[in-house]
C-alpha cells in the first residue's frame, strides 16, 4: 500500500511540474499548424561553372539535413526553377540565425601553410607574409591569358583605389550590380586568376600567419590548382571529412574547438601532408645547423593552414622535434582552434557534418507565412479530438466498468507526462506528429485493456479480485513489453534514419509509448492496488468480469477458414494492386511538384476565406498560405500551391482570382517537389531496417516462424491502404504518410499481442493441434482486439466526421488502415502461423491422432458384419451447462484439443461417452 501511495505522489508531483513548465514555455508549432519563416535561396555559381539539377538537388539535402540537425522543424524544402531553393521554417529556433545557416556553403579546405603560398605573399624566410589590403594580390584584366576565366571580379577606383564592387563571379553579374549596368569612368577591373585564391585572416580567428593583427583583416595569395593529379593544392577538402566523427567539442582550456576526423583516403591523405611538413622542417633545421629539440629548433617547424570559405581559422604547427610526430599524424583527425563563440563551433560543425554545398547561395527574399492549415482546420481537428477521446472515456467505462474508470485516470496522467515530453524535448507538433499522438493513445489504451483483460479472466476463474489484479499484471506484463518494443524498436529507426515528418512522427510514437508502459505497469497498477484494498471493490460484476469466460459467440473455427480469410485478402490486396497499375496515385504537389500562385488582395483578407473561395472555383485541395504581416485577422499577400496548371487553366485560375477576391499582381511559376526522394528513400530504407530488427527481436522472443506473419501482415495493411487511395482517387500528401506509418506501429502491436498468448498456450495445451491453440487463443484474445480497434478507431472516425476537408483524406487513411490491422492479425497473421507450425513434426503428429480418432469415433456405427448400420436421426443436442467457474482460467488438455476450459471439456467427454453406450445398447441394424 505504501508503495502505490509512493508511485501516485511522484506522479503528481511531475504533473505539477508539467503545468509549472507548460506556464513558461508553450509547445512549438509546425510550418502548417502556425506558419514561419520563408527564405528563397539563388545560386550564384562560379564563372565557368554550369549550374545542373544534381547541384540543386545536392543543395536541397544538405539544407534538410542542417535543418534536421538543429532541431525536429520538419521544414519544407523544394526548388524553384531555374536557380533557387525555397525553405520553409517553422520556429523551434532562431529564425536568422537558422536562415544564415542553412546558405553557408562551408568550403572546408588545407593548404601547406608555406609551401603553397604564392610569391607575392612570400617572405624572405619562405613563410606567408600578410597583406592590410587586398589590391595588390590582385591581377589587372590585361593580365588574364586570352580564354582564361577569372576566379572572381573585382572593380576599383584608380585614383583612390577603392573597392567600388565585388566580388564577383563574372564580368557580366559584376556590371549588374552597378547603377546603369556600366563602369563609372576612372575605374579598373581586377581578377583572381584562375590558378590563384586570396585567403583572408582577421576575426573571428585569435592568430594571424606572420604576425598579423587578428582583430584586423589580412590577405594572402595562394596557389589554387585542385585538379592536379601530382600536386592538387589545397590538397584536402571537406570531402575528405566522416561526417559523423566532425563534431563540436572544448580543447583543454575550455575553449570551443571543432574535432576532424577523415576518411580512411582522406586520413592517408592527411598522414603524408604532415609527414612532408614534419621532414621539411627537420631539413631546413639541419641545414641551419640547429640540433636538438630546443625553441631554436622548433622556429623551423611547418604548419598548414585549415580553411573555411576562404578564411584561414587555424594552422596547427607540426613540432619535428615531437618523436610521435616526426612521421607525421597518421590518426586520421585534427582539429579547428580559435573560434570566437560556442554557437560559432556548434554551426561550423553543423555545416561539416552536413557537407559542402556545391554552389554558393544568396539570400533573395525572406518572408513570414502563415500556417497551412488555417485556424478554422485547427479549430475543427480540436473539436473532432476532444470528441474523440470523450467518446474513449465513455467507451471504456461502459465496457469495463469501474476498471473504465481507472483506465479513463490512467490516460490523463497519460496525457499529462506526454505533454510535458513535449515541451521538455522541444518537439515541434505537425500533423505527423499528431499521427504519433494519436497512435500513441490507442497503445496507451490498449495496454490498459490488456491488463483488465487479464484481470477478468483470473476474476471469473474464482480468484479474489486482488489476487486477480496480481495474477493479471504478472502474465500482462510480458506481454506489454514485447508489444510496445516492437512499436519503439520502429519509431527508433525511423527517428535515426528519417528526415522531416518522418522523424516528427517517429519521436512522438518513440516518446509516447514508452510513457505508455509507465502509466499502464505503474499509474494504473498503483490506483488497483489502493482500491483493491476496498471491500466495495471486491465485486466481480462492479468491474464487468461477470459471465462466460468466452463467450459463445466468440468461439468460431477461424484458423478451420482460412482459406476463406485468404481469399477475402488476396482479393482485396489484388483489385488495389489492379488499380495502382492501371490508374496509380493521385500524388499531391508534395509528391509531384506543381504550379504556385502569388497574388495580392486589397483589404486583409483571412486565409480562410480564400480557402473557401478556392474551393468554390475548384481548388479544394490547394495549399494556401498568407504572407508578410497579419493585418486585422488577415493578409494582404497570398501563396497558392496546386497541381501543375496548363496554359487555360491558368487563365481561368487568374480570371476567377480577379473576380471572386479581387486579386492583383497575380504570378504563376512551376516548383518542384517538397517531398523528395531522399525523404522517401530513407523513409524506406528506415521502415526495412526497422523490419530486420523486428524479425530479430521476434525470432528470439517467440522464433523465426513468428516474423514471417508479422511481416505478411505488414504488407497486406500497406498495400490495402495504397490501394483505397488509389481505387477512390484521394490525393496523397505528407500526411498519407504519417498516416501509413502508423498503420505500420498499429499493426505490428495488435499482432504482438496475439502471438503472446499463442505461445502461452503452446506450453498449456501439450496434446492440441496447433490450429486449436491458436483458436483458443484468438477467442481469449480478440474481445481485447475489438475493443482496442474500437476505442482507436471513435477519434479518428470524430476526426473524418467533424475536422474539415483539409484533415479527411489523413483520417480516411488512419480509418482504412487501422481496421486492416485489426483484421490482418486476427485473420493474415494468425492462420499464417498455423500453416507454418502445423508442418511441424509434433503439431503434424497431433493433427494424425485427431483425424484417428474421429474415424475411430465414425467406425463405431458400423455392423460387427461390416455392414453399415441404418442410419439413426440425430439425438437432440442436449443444452450446454452454465459455466463452472476452475480454479484457473487457463485452458487445459482434452482429447480434442480444442483448448476448452478444464469443467467443459469434462462434460463434453461426458456427453460423447453416454452417447457412445446408448449406439452399443440399441440393436444392430437390418441387413440389405
Amino acid at each position: 500500500m505504501r508503495r502505490y501511495l509512493l508511485i501516485l505522489a511522484l506522479m503528481l508531483v511531475a504533473g505539477a511540474g508539467v503545468f509549472v513548465l507548460g506556464a513558461f514555455r508553450s509547445p512549438t508549432l509546425g510550418l502548417d499548424l502556425q506558419g514561419g519563416l520563408e527564405v528563397v535561396l539563388e545560386a550564384r555559381p562560379e564563372a565557368g561553372q554550369e549550374l545542373t539539377e544534381e547541384d540543386l538537388d545536392r543543395s536541397v539535402e544538405i539544407i534538410r539535413q542542417r535543418v534536421d540537425k538543429v532541431g525536429v522543424a520538419e521544414p519544407e524544402i523544394r526548388k524553384q526553377q531555374p536557380n533557387q531553393i525555397v525553405v520553409a521554417l517553422a520556429g523551434v529556433f532562431d529564425a536568422t540565425r537558422a536562415a544564415e545557416l542553412i546558405g553557408q556553403t562551408a568550403q572546408l579546405e588545407f593548404y601547406d601553410l608555406a609551401g603553397d603560398v604564392d610569391p607575392l605573399s612570400q617572405g624572405a624566410g619562405g613563410q606567408p607574409v600578410p597583406s592590410p589590403t587586398l589590391l595588390p594580390l590582385l591581377a589587372a584584366e590585361d593580365d588574364l591569358a586570352e580564354g582564361e576565366q577569372a576566379r572572381e571580379w573585382y572593380l576599383y577606383d584608380s585614383e583612390t583605389k577603392n573597392r567600388l564592387a565585388g566580388p564577383s563571379s563574372t564580368k557580366a553579374e559584376l556590371l549588374q550590380t552597378l547603377e546603369g549596368g556600366e563602369a563609372p569612368a576612372g575605374s579598373e577591373f581586377y581578377v583572381v586568376p584562375p590558378d590563384k585564391a586570396v585567403l583572408t585572416c582577421g576575426p573571428p580567428a585569435l592568430l594571424c600567419p606572420g604576425g598579423a593583427n587578428p582583430a584586423l583583416t589580412s590577405y594572402y595569395l595562394y596557389r589554387y590548382q585542385p585538379n592536379d593529379p601530382d600536386d592538387p593544392i589545397p590538397a584536402l577538402t571537406g570531402d575528405d571529412l566522416k561526417a559523423d566523427g566532425t563534431r563540436q567539442d572544448f580543447g583543454q582550456n575550455g575553449e570551443p574547438i571543432v574535432l576532424l576526423e577523415f576518411t580512411d583516403a582522406g586520413g592517408d591523405k592527411f598522414h603524408r601532408i604532415t609527414r612532408e611538413l614534419s621532414q621539411r622542417g627537420a631539413l631546413e633545421a639541419a641545414t641551419a645547423g640547429v640540433t636538438g629539440r630546443g625553441p631554436e629548433a622548433r622556429q623551423f617547424a611547418q604548419s598548414f593552414a585549415i580553411v573555411l570559405d576562404g578564411q584561414i581559422r587555424s594552422f596547427p604547427v607540426i613540432d619535428f622535434t615531437d618523436p610521435s610526430l616526426a612521421d607525421g599524424i597518421a590518426g586520421g583527425s585534427a582539429q579547428i582552434t580559435g573560434l570566437d563563440s560556442l554557437q560559432e563551433a556548434q554551426d561550423l560543425a553543423l555545416v561539416l557534418q552536413t557537407g559542402a554545398l556545391p554552389v554558393e547561395f544568396v539570400q533573395v527574399e525572406r518572408t513570414e507565412i502563415s500556417a497551412t492549415l488555417g485556424e478554422d482546420s485547427l479549430r475543427e481537428a480540436l473539436i473532432a479530438g476532444i470528441g474523440g477521446l470523450l467518446a474513449v472515456a465513455l467507451f471504456l467505462i461502459l465496457f469495463y466498468r469501474f476498471l473504465g474508470v481507472v483506465a479513463v485516470l490512467g490516460l490523463l496522467f497519460y496525457g499529462v507526462l506526454l505533454y510535458g515530453a513535449i515541451l521538455i524535448f522541444n518537439v515541434t507538433l505537425t500533423l505527423p506528429g499528431v499521427a504519433g499522438i494519436i497512435l500513441t493513445i490507442g497503445v496507451a489504451a490498449d495496454a490498459n485493456i490488456v491488463i483488465f483483460e487479464r484481470i477478468k479472466e483470473e476474476v471469473r476463474a474464482g480468484k479474489s479480485v486482488r489476487a486477480g489484479i496480481a495474477t493479471g499484471y504478472r502474465k500482462g506484463f510480458a506481454t506489454i513489453v514485447d508489444a510496445n518494443v516492437v512499436t519503439m524498436i520502429t519509431a527508433f529507426v525511423l527517428f535515426a534514419a528519417g528526415t522531416g515528418g518522418v522523424r516528427g512522427f517517429a519521436l512522438m510514437l518513440l516518446v509516447g509509448t514508452a510513457i505508455s508502459m509507465l502509466t499502464a505497469i505503474a499509474v494504473t497498477r498503483a490506483l488497483l492496488g489502493l482500491l483493491a484494498g476496498l471491500r466495495w471493490f471486491d465485486n466481480p460484476r462492479f468491474m464487468g468480469a461477470s459471465g462466460e469466460t468466452i463467450p459463445r459467440w466468440v468461439r468460431r473455427d477461424i484458423i478451420g477458414r482460412r482459406r476463406v480469410w485468404a481469399a477475402v485478402s488476396a482479393t482485396v490486396v489484388a483489385v488495389g494492386l489492379g488499380s495502382l497499375a492501371v490508374q496509380g496515385l493521385n500524388l499531391g504537389i508534395d509528391f509531384r511538384g506543381g504550379s504556385q500562385v502569388t497574388f495580392e488582395t486589397p483589404e486583409p483578407t483571412a486565409v480562410e476565406t480564400i480557402r473557401t473561395e478556392a474551393a468554390q472555383i475548384g481548388r479544394a485541395n490547394a495549399v494556401i498560405q498568407g504572407r508578410g504581416d497579419l493585418e486585422d485577422g488577415g493578409y494582404t499577400e497570398f501563396q497558392l500551391k496546386t497541381e501543375s496548371l496548363g496554359d487555360q487553366e491558368q487563365t481561368n485560375l487568374r480570371r476567377a482570382l480577379e473576380r471572386e477576391v479581387g486579386a492583383t499582381s497575380i504570378g504563376i511559376k512551376n516548383v518542384s517537389a517538397s517531398f523528395s526522394e531522399q525523404i522517401l528513400r530513407s523513409a524506406l530504407l528506415a521502415i526495412i531496417v526497422s523490419l530486420a530488427l523486428i524479425v530479430v527481436y521476434v525470432t528470439i522472443r517467440f522464433e523465426f516462424k513468428f516474423a514471417v506473419p508479422v511481416l505478411v501482415a505488414l504488407m497486406h495493411d500497406i498495400l490495402i491502404t495504397i490501394g483505397v487511395y488509389s481505387l477512390t482517387g484521394l490525393e496523397v500528401t505528407t500526411a498519407t504518410v504519417a498516416a501509413v506509418l502508423t498503420i505500420l506501429g498499429y499493426s505490428v502491436y495488435d499482432t504482438i499481442i496475439i502471438f503472446d498468448r499463442v505461445r502461452e498456450n503452446i506450453q498449456l495445451m501439450r496434446r492440441s493441434s496447433f490450429a486449436a491453440i491458436v483458436n483458443q487463443s484468438l477467442w481469449e484474445t480478440i474481445r481485447r482486439s475489438l475493443a482496442t480497434t474500437f476505442s482507436t478507431l471513435l477519434p479518428v472516425t470524430a476526426l473524418l466526421l467533424f475536422g474539415g476537408d483539409t484533415l479527411k483524406a489523413f483520417a480516411i487513411a488512419l480509418l482504412v488502415g487501422i481496421a486492416s490491422g485489426a483484421y490482418s492479425s486476427i485473420f493474415v497473421a494468425a492462420p499464417l502461423l498455423s500453416v507454418l507450425k502445423e508442418r511441424e513434426p509434433e503439431y503434424q503428429r497431433r493433427k494424425d491422432a485427431g483425424l484417428r480418432e474421429k474415424l475411430q469415433t465414425v467406425g463405431e456405427r458400423r455392423d460387427t458384419s461390416g455392414q453399415a448400420m441404418e442410419p439413426e436421426p440425430e439425438p437432440e443436442p442436449e443444452p450446454e451447462p452454465e459455466p463452472v467457474a476452475v480454479a484457473e482460467s487457463q485452458p487445459v488438455e482434452d482429447e480434442d484439443g480444442d483448448g476448452r476450459s478444464g469443467e467443459e471439456a469434462a462434460k463434453a467427454a461426458a456427453r460423447r461417452e453416454a452417447r457412445r453406450k446408448r449406439r452399443r445398447a440399441r440393436p444392430h441394424g437390418r441387413a440389405r
